[in-house]
């Protein structure tokens, strides 16, 4: 298998079947926004990532203040439940983000596998705009 240059391609489903230069500019699109899509998703994952370890080791920090100053040793209060419900909603996003995440590369894998050179093409400059784009929404926390 070797890459070419051609107008001609089926793209991960029989229904996606380009035959013209328009149709191919077209998926070339669609896959550099999936590409940049896969990117945001990257970081939207790491950035839920922080915000749960930054509110969790805050909540806990003031529940172990809390007990120390009221010589308790309950651990079902109920800062402790809210604690574990948002460690769970926060794992449960994340699992979502994570299945979106390995859906999408698979798809820009399998279109990669097309060995258009125009659609690699887009995966690539896609995954470099998403960088671009969403890398440093990573420093604005």
């Amino acid at each position: 298998m070797h890459f070419i240059f051609s107008d001609e391609v089926v793209l991960l489903f029989d229904f996606w079947s380009v035959h013209s230069p328009a149709g191919v500019a077209l998926s070339v699109l669609v896959v550099l926004l999936l590409a940049v899509l896969y990117e945001g998703i990257k970081v939207g994952k790491a950035r839920l990532l922080h915000q749960a370890l930054t509110s969790l080791s805050i909540s806990t920090s003031q529940q172990l203040i809390e007990d120390t100053d009221q010589n308790s040793s309950s651990s079902d209060s109920p800062q402790v439940s809210r604690t574990r419900l948002r460690w769970f909603l926060c794992h449960f996003g994340q699992s979502l983000l994570h299945v979106a995440q390995v859906v999408i590369g698979y798809f820009m894998m399998l279109a990669v596998m097309s060995y258009n050179t125009w659609i690699f093409f887009g995966v690539v400059l896609g995954s470099g705009v998403g960088y671009y784009l969403a890398y440093p929404l990573l420093s604005m926390t």
